[in-house]
């Protein structure tokens, strides 16, 4: 497909992507998906080997298409997300224009002039599904580590071979931070494990995986708008879970692999790294939040009369925290490689329309950008606590399709008018 004029340009063709042209099909809207290599592209390339799907295979669907496999109850690596995305893209005839780089984006009159490696298109509106992944974070302390100690990002991780031999500091105790954690433990190497902020969740509960819970008290469709702050809520880490039936990973499971647990890294000075001693108080309130949790959804299912073929209710022990827990780390006599588990950023470089904060975020009211005909969709906690999940976007997409045709049709009528 030639670059040239069309109503709408969507950019990236992941998951959300993928969604909204769904959503743009069905309402008649002409528009193409621009995507810089292939479908799933974050997927095929920046992922760990071992990675699985942290929502269960039934939970995995996109408008008019779920999935389709012999294993329900599972979790899909890399190739099988990648292969669920590429059959979605086929079934829905979506207008992929692979291999296409976004330069810019910039606003000429009421449209939009999006400059890509394959030539310009002009479009009345854009929708940016580039996720919330696009460029790696690295915290400030990172330029105090000395050099000669390997630095490796998680999204450059893949697995335990390219690592250097000896102890690896793995920064950050969300998601990414403990199953690379195991992960590398389980090789043989020495992990040394800093956490800061988490969430911690089972991976069942009461015979029934988490996501389940979460979906059926209807937690996963809580909005923003009931959120008391917002940008904390889109700010709360991902929950310490791995893709693995009943398979709970939480600090004292690493513990009992042999992982050592220190306290958020606080800076590095002379080579020697400084944790916070506040450790202790951070797993306190993580095991509050997790037995509130759990809590309302003992409560949810008595409301509803609903225990028939459910677990009677459970607890998990409290946190163990050593007493004798480091504050110091000599990186030069301890540690080969310092991994970091430290999340992402969105990048809108490209982005050159006046519509980002001082911090580089987008300005925009859940998902609707502070600019005429200019959306986003994918990034955590958009409209729903479930928006950046792969089940997530259908519900946001359609939200956000009839501001998108209630705009273009708005644009069109004042056409008709002034003419």
């Amino acid at each position: 497909m030639r670059a040239g004029i069309i109503d709408v340009v969507v950019i990236g063709a992941g998951h959300s992507g993928l969604a909204m042209s769904r959503v743009l099909s069905e309402q008649g809207i002409d528009h193409v998906l621009l995507e810089r290599s292939q479908v799933a592209n974050s997927w095929r390339s920046e992922r760990w080997d071992s990675l699985r799907l942290l929502t269960p295979n039934w939970l995995s669907r996109l408008p008019g298409y779920g999935y389709r496999g012999a294993d329900p109850d599972g979790y899909m690596d890399t190739s099988q997300v990648v292969q669920f995305l590429e059959d979605y893209a086929q079934w829905a005839s979506a207008p992929v224009v692979p291999n296409t780089t976004v330069t810019r984006v910039t606003a000429v009159g009421a449209r939009y002039r999006v400059a890509t490696s394959q030539g310009d298109w002009l479009c009345r509106a854009v929708v940016l599904a580039t996720g919330a992944c696009s460029k790696p974070f690295l915290p400030r302390v990172a330029e105090g580590v000395p050099a000669g100690i390997q630095q490796l990002h998680a999204r450059a991780y893949r697995n335990p071979d390219q690592l250097a031999p000896g102890r690896v500091l793995i920064v950050g105790g969300s998601a990414t931070g403990v199953q690379l954690a195991r992960e590398i433990q389980n090789s043989g190497r020495a992990v040394t494990l800093a956490v800061g902020e988490h969430v911690r969740m089972p991976r069942t509960y009461r015979g029934r995986d988490i996501q389940w819970w979460m979906l059926a008290s209807g937690m996963l469709e809580r909005r923003i708008e009931e959120e008391q702050d917002p940008d904390r809520a889109r700010r709360v880490p991902s929950p310490q879970l791995v893709g693995e039936s009943k398979c709970t990973l939480d600090l004292n499971a690493l513990r009992a692999l042999g992982v050592e647990v220190l306290g958020r890294l606080a800076g590095v000075r002379d080579g020697k790294a400084q944790f916070s001693g506040s450790l202790r108080n951070t797993c306190a309130l993580a095991d509050l939040k997790l037995n509130r949790l759990l809590a309302a959804f003992d409560q949810w299912l008595e409301r509803r009369e609903r225990a028939v073929g459910i677990a009677a209710p459970e607890r998990y022990a409290a946190t163990a925290i050593d007493a004798s827990a480091r504050l110091g780390l000599d990186l030069r006599q301890e540690v080969a490689t310092v991994l970091w588990a430290t999340g992402y950023r969105p990048d809108y470089a490209w982005l050159n329309v006046p519509v980002l904060d001082q911090r580089g975020e987008l300005k925009h009211d859940r998902g609707v950008i502070d600019a005429p005909g200019l959306y986003v969709l994918g990034l955590p906690y958009l409209r729903r606590r479930k928006s950046s999940f792969i089940h997530g976007a259908e519900d946001d997409a359609r939200e956000l399709g009839l501001h998108l045709r209630s705009f273009l049709d708005g644009e069109a009528n004042a056409l008709r008018y002034a003419r």
